[in-house]
């Protein structure tokens, strides 16, 4: 059972589908699990709702073998190396209800993040010692932060934050709490997401004056958070060097690039790794740390790689 597929009923976990309980499920898969293999949840953001077949995560991104026939529907779990044995590490998919209204979906997110911690906590439980990792997209970042609060130490892994859509302060509080703080977080970024960026400031009321989206990171950077932005050249040279080609962008606008970037899973597949994961100090002493001002993709002269924006229209 290397791949386990979880839905948020309100703040609580159940198990997807028929059979066993969620708690015998983990307790199966983890009694198999090699001491260094990881766990890795991983969060969907916007639109998706295990409810509706139209719109279920766990037969599109969370899905071994996904079965919507669209450019998007590319498989986390397989692309991270997981899900073909239990010796590579165990997938947990966590569905929650996110479609309605950016506001609907923004207050349910905080409520899922209950949902995860109680997945952790089990996991916890189950096997002490053993710590959960995080690969999150858009509003499936703010679920991660709100479970952060909910854990102790040393539960939580790494967190990769996919344009994320939180608030600076919301990532700086949560960080500070047990959880948070022996956690590590790659917020991976790119001037791509400027647009989806700028909307979620502009319809969800900021926590406090000012504050920005995680794409232009935290207020004030702390030693277990590193910023890696994507569509940078500098960056994408740096990835290189240290054996990770990833390909450049080839839009201005784009909500989805962090996952559907070919070459970027091998550098997840790095940091999840265990053990002899990608140390961030190594990160963080190769790649540039300043992030290009908004809206420098968009407005930025014609390029052969750089098309008219193109707007579609899909789940995140």
């Amino acid at each position: 059972m290397p791949l386990i597929s979880v839905n948020a009923i309100g703040d609580r976990a159940v198990a997807h589908g028929a059979g066993a309980p969620l708690s015998e499920r983990l307790a199966a898969a983890l009694d198999r699990l090699p001491s260094h293999a990881p766990v890795v949840a991983m969060l969907h953001g916007f639109r998706y709702n295990p409810a509706h077949a139209k719109a279920d995560p766990h037969s599109h991104i969370l899905s071994l073998n996904p079965g919507h026939d669209r450019q998007r529907a590319i498989s986390w779990p397989r692309h991270l190396g997981l899900g073909r044995s239990s010796s590579e590490g165990l997938a947990i998919g966590l569905g929650w209800p996110a479609d309605g209204t950016i506001w609907q979906a923004y207050r349910r997110a905080e409520t899922t993040g209950t949902a995860l911690a109680e997945v952790i906590s089990t996991v916890a439980a189950l096997d002490p010692g053993r710590k959960v990792d995080i690969l999150a997209h858009s509003l499936g970042a703010r679920v991660a932060f709100s479970a952060l609060p909910l854990l102790g130490r040393n539960t939580v892994g790494r967190v990769i934050l996919m344009a994320g859509a939180e608030f600076g302060s919301v990532a700086a509080a949560n960080l500070a709490t047990p959880a948070g703080a022996t956690a590590e977080c790659v917020n991976i970024t790119t001037r791509e997401n400027d647009l989806f960026e700028a909307l979620l400031e502009a319809l969800i009321t900021r926590p406090m004056a000012q504050d920005r989206g995680i794409g232009q990171g935290l207020p004030q950077p702390t030693g277990n958070w590193l910023d890696v932005q994507i569509d940078k050249k500098a960056t994408l040279a740096a990835l290189a060097t240290l054996g990770f080609r990833v390909k450049p962008p080839h839009r201005r606008i784009c909500h989805w690039s962090g996952y559907l970037r070919p070459g970027l899973f091998s550098l997840y597949r790095a940091l999840l790794s265990r053990p002899g994961a990608l140390p961030l100090p190594l990160l963080r002493a190769c790649l540039p740390q300043a992030h290009d001002p908004r809206w420098s993709r968009l407005f930025a002269l014609p390029d052969a790689a750089l098309p008219l924006p193109l707007l579609r229209n899909a789940s995140s």
